[in-house]
């Protein structure tokens, strides 16, 4: 197994530990006429990034033992041990004209069963991020929206949630399947997420999840089980799916799982009302005509409202204006419906 791994979005996580070759490319849609196939001009400001990272002190000094760890799936990716500050974020933010970004605490990555041997003071670096991620939005209340992080399969999960209930700087809770090690297809797994999902909701936290595992043939079908056994554990709650389903980067099981979506809102668009997809990494300029053009078809179908704007910061690049100005726009959409999707702003993302 060879690779790097991102903590944002892990996608060449994936490619180490999916033992299967590269995912088929999807299906070739046909561009409809008026379509821009290059930069558009007269780009709607994105005002609310709905995707970032910031490492913590507590994870910052965790990963030389994280990174040491997972050298058998081919190390740490450069970004998630560069040094980024709150302040390098503000300026990445200004120089793209962002008013607000949701801060995602990296707190999962301390009982991640990545890390082997785990920490014996593996709580205690989770509750510790969570704790500087949440003194962000108090530092930066104009500016930041935090997320603590928890994994749902732990016991320390819902005591976490406990914890910071009522607390008016949480926008909500992020939750990382991939690197918590879940399985969509076992029961056991899915009634913990249940319970984290009803936890939330209890507590009025939105929640953010990174839904894809390390299935090999991940896709629909984890999908189904999802909406079938968690979603409604929600209620109300506002859920954001990280990436469109997938990882970062567009493949045919993002495809296949977003595909799902699309098939449950059409069929019961009234059950997803509180439901978002970010848009964090989801192609880049590797990302094939095929890809980005099935990609389109599927965001018509589900309706660019559903869109938020996301960057994935720092994974995808320190410059949010060249992400937002150059990347975003290479995603063959037209003008209005990247209008839409660029000025969506999810309720949680709002400020206090």
């Amino acid at each position: 197994m060879s690779g790097r791994i991102v903590a944002g979005a892990f996608r060449s996580i994936g490619a180490c530990l999916l033992l299967a070759a590269a995912l088929a490319a999807a299906v070739p849609v046909a561009t409809p006429a008026g379509l821009v196939t290059g930069l558009v001009t007269g780009l709607v400001p994105v005002r609310v990034d709905h995707h970032v990272h910031l490492n913590s002190p507590a994870i910052t000094a965790f990963l030389p033992d994280f990174c040491a760890s997972v050298k058998r799936y081919g190390g740490c990716d450069p970004h998630l041990v560069a040094p980024h500050s709150p302040a390098d974020l503000l300026a990445a933010m200004d120089r793209a004209g962002i008013r607000r970004s949701v801060v995602l605490s990296d707190g999962y990555l301390a009982e991640s069963p990545l890390m082997n041997p785990q920490r014996p003071d593996a709580a205690d670096i989770m509750r510790a991020a969570n704790d500087w991620t949440v003194g962000l939005a108090h530092q930066y209340s104009e500016r930041f929206s935090s997320f603590i992080a928890v994994d749902p399969i732990r016991p320390t999960a819902l005591p976490e949630i406990a914890r910071w209930r009522g607390n008016s700087a949480v926008a909500g809770i992020k939750l990382h399947l991939t690197a918590s090690g879940i399985d969509l297809r076992s029961d056991t797994d899915l009634a913990a997420l249940a319970t984290v999902f009803h936890a939330a909701a209890d507590a009025r936290f939105a929640i953010v999840i990174h839904m894809r595992t390390t299935k090999p043939d991940y896709g629909a079908a984890d999908v189904q089980r999802f909406i079938r056994d968690v979603l409604p554990a929600a209620g109300n709650t506002p859920v954001q799916i990280a990436h469109a389903g997938g990882w970062g980067g567009v493949d045919k099981a993002t495809l296949s799982a977003l595909g799902a979506f699309a098939d449950a809102i059409e069929a019961h668009p009234e059950r997803f009302q509180h439901v978002w997809f970010d848009l964090s990494g989801v192609w880049n300029d590797k990302s094939s005509d095929a890809d980005k053009q099935a990609l389109v078809g599927l965001i018509r179908r589900i309706g660019p409202r559903y869109f938020l704007p996301g960057s994935d910061w720092p994974y995808n690049g320190d410059d949010l204006a060249d992400y937002y100005n150059r990347v975003y726009p290479e995603l063959p959409l037209t003008t209005q419906e990247w209008s839409i999707i660029r000025s969506n702003v999810a309720p949680y993302a709002k400020g206090q």
